[in-house]
């Protein structure tokens, strides 16, 4: 058995010292413990410890801990963190990875990045730089997408502690969008750590089979995303938009991190403009307000819903309604008044007649001028039995002829360029969900430059959800509707309002 590098006492106390409360469950502890910060003659001697942004994420990791203790069913801490270039995020990856094997014996860390290049030539050479300082540095093996517990700390282990080490090790996991199923991983009762390095470029099906790898109701289970925020669609960019309510969050700035060379970012911002995509996601820490083929931008829904409530009594009431297609889908019934969304109720599983059932009682609660519903599917169904009870109710199917068929492709198309319109005036609420559908569309033009919208399946094929409550919006703007203001026209200050009747669309 090959021996450590300490005299076997001197062993004993690193060990009692590391697997010590005190370092075990107090990630930056354990950093500022194990790596020779300051000291002469290192690679770090000129640096003091973690940065502010690496503090924050290891103290999260801490609280974490300190909340679930004595709880039998603990949760996983979901960490996402999309920053500018050059503030240490593999090198914080690398802290991860030790300190969950060292402190957590017998567990599993998975590691994968947006590329295979990425992965060997920057994530792992980190890992090893950073394992090769520690001062438990023998502790561990490393190949070229392995780390290991050398052989004599797994004989000690499963002697002394009755312990199993088969999982005990880091690895680092490529993927296939093609076959994502060959990406599940272990299930590991003593732990479990996956970090995403680079994860926008990550595929949305590798990210659902991921949440699988912590199906095992363990104490420690641990799930993080780093990344340059490149693209404004996908799993990550949902971790801070629809997906937020799950994952700790947050943004980080290149320009505020310590010992980082600001002239780059300078640099960046004079290049390109400090409203530019380039500024944004190299150096603030920001989504791109659109792709080049997104149809609505995030900036624009966004704006929406900081923008109070209009609460105009006499602009009319619309209705709008997305039924469910099966699978994942929800009915959704929406209602519009002027530049304002007052409801949005969403239906699961559900049948035809429950549906018609909502359908009417959202009627007689709001009594709209119309009722819009897509008639496709199954909303055939449901539009005939309302017209059958006499409620007036209106269809609309998605491929009909556009008004506009030079510059729209269909009558969903243009529905949904009439919503975009509206949003830039309007107020909506603070919906995740609705925020996903409404930027989660691409547009497709031909090449005459007539307007597709992508459709639900395609959406799907990308890992998107179908775009409900957005369509249930757009309905609502199928036709337009008329409504009866009135206006004092006389000097004195006896009131005889007269009707005026105006047309209406979108006011």
């Amino acid at each position: 058995m090959q021996l450590p590098i300490y005299t076997s006492a001197e062993e004993q106390r690193l060990m009692v010292e590391l697997w010590s409360p005190a370092l075990a469950d107090d990630p930056e502890a354990f950093v500022r413990f194990v790596f020779p910060w300051g000291q002469k003659n290192t690679p770090l001697a000129n640096f003091k410890g973690p940065r502010k942004w690496q503090r924050e994420v290891l103290n999260d990791i801490k609280t974490h801990i300190q909340r679930n203790k004595g709880k039998v069913q603990m949760d996983t801490l979901r960490e996402a963190v999309s920053s500018g270039r050059g503030i240490g995020k593999s090198a914080l990856v690398s802290w991860l990875v030790l300190w969950m094997l060292t402190t957590r014996i017998g567990g599993s860390v998975v590691v994968s990045a947006n590329s295979e290049n990425q992965l060997r030539s920057v994530t792992w050479a980190e890992l090893t730089k950073w394992a090769a300082m520690a001062m438990h540095s023998h502790w561990w093996e490393v190949s070229a997408t392995k780390l290991v517990p050398a052989k004599w700390i797994t004989e000690l282990v499963e002697r002394d502690l009755k312990k199993g080490t088969r999982y005990w090790a880091a690895e680092g996991k490529l993927w296939s969008a093609e076959n994502p199923d060959s990406y599940a991983g272990v299930h590991n009762q003593d732990g479990m750590m996956l970090i995403f390095d680079e994860s926008s470029g990550i595929p949305n099906p590798i990210w659902e089979v991921g949440a699988g790898f912590f199906t095992e109701n363990t104490p420690d289970r641990y799930w993080f995303a780093f990344s340059n925020p490149r693209r404004n669609e996908g799993y990550f960019f949902e971790c801070f938009n629809a997906k937020r309510a799950f994952w700790n969050a947050r943004s980080v700035d290149a320009r505020t991190v310590e010992d980082t060379d600001k002239a780059v970012y300078d640099q960046i911002i004079a290049e390109y403009g400090a409203d530019s995509s380039q500024a944004k996601v190299e150096v603030y820490g920001e989504f791109p307000s659109a792709g080049e083929d997104q149809f609505i931008s995030p900036t624009v829904v966004d704006e929406a819903m900081k923008r109070p409530r209009y609460k105009d009594s006499s602009a009319p009431v619309v209705i709008g309604i997305d039924p469910a297609r099966g699978g994942d889908d929800s009915t959704v019934i929406l209602v519009r008044q002027g530049r304002d969304i007052v409801s949005i109720k969403r239906y699961s599983g559900e049948d035809t007649m429950t549906i018609v059932g909502r359908v009417i009682d959202a009627i007689e609660e709001f009594k709209p001028v119309l009722t819009v519903i897509d008639e496709g599917g199954l909303g055939y169904g449901i539009l005939d039995r309302l017209n059958e009870q006499r409620y007036k109710v209106r269809g609309v199917n998605f491929g009909w002829k556009a008004k506009n068929s030079v510059m729209w492709g269909n009558k969903r198309a243009e529905m949904w360029g009439t919503m975009k319109d509206w949003l830039r005036s309007a107020s909506i609420p603070e919906d995740r969900q609705l925020k996903a559908d409404l930027v989660g569309p691409t547009k497709k033009p031909n090449s005459s430059g007539t307007i597709f919208l992508e459709g639900k399946k395609e959406m799907r094929s990308r890992g998107l959800a179908s775009p409900d409550a957005a369509d249930a919006l757009a309905v609502t703007f199928a036709f337009p509707v008329a409504h009866r203001e009135y206006v004092d026209k006389s000097p004195r200050r006896t009131y005889a309002p007269q009707g005026v009747l105006t047309s209406w669309m979108g006011s």
